[in-house]
């Protein structure tokens, strides 16, 4: 009779060091696009999505907006942490801008994670989150695209003479 092993799930962090001990700072992308965005659904799409966050009545009093934002030069890394954030619950807002709606357990796992990730491999990488209220989310303005923000949140003031 053969025992299974059981595989052991490895953290964020912890696949982040295999890759790192693997060497891939040095290893070149193979049979991918560096920037493969095909995934990233058109803006109108993600400004409802945005949206949908802030304005739903549902919306757990725990839960805390933030934004990730990140400038990583390494295609490897920058791709599985954008996969890492979309696994997490984050939205792509941008190429490397994602909003989150989280609770703050979450918010700290993900800000520990990156934390350490960061520590992993020398570079000149930037990772940024920042804590949004919805007020400021509310009063984002979209510039070089013509999406009227105040039609997608119904809010357009209508006057009759």
């Amino acid at each position: 009779m053969t025992t299974k092993k059981k595989k052991t799930v490895l953290t964020f962090p912890q696949k982040m060091m295999k890759l790192s001990q693997a060497g891939m700072a040095n290893s070149k992308m193979i049979n991918r696009l560096p920037n493969d965005y095909a995934s990233i659904p058109e803006l109108d799409v993600r400004v409802r999505h945005v949206l949908g966050l802030i304005n739903n009545p549902q919306r757990p009093a725990t839960n805390m907006l933030f934004f990730v934002m990140y400038d990583i030069e390494n295609n490897k890394v920058r791709n599985q942490i954008a996969k890492y954030l979309l696994r997490k619950g984050c939205t792509r807002v941008q190429r490397s801008i994602f909003l989150a709606d989280l609770n703050a357990d979450k918010y700290e796992s993900i800000r520990s994670d990156l934390a350490e990730v960061q520590s992993l491999y020398d570079n000149h990488d930037s990772i940024l989150i920042v804590p949004i209220s919805t007020d400021y989310l509310q009063a984002m303005k979209i510039i070089g695209k013509s999406i009227d923000v105040d039609i997608i949140m119904k809010s357009k003031n209508t006057l009759f003479f």
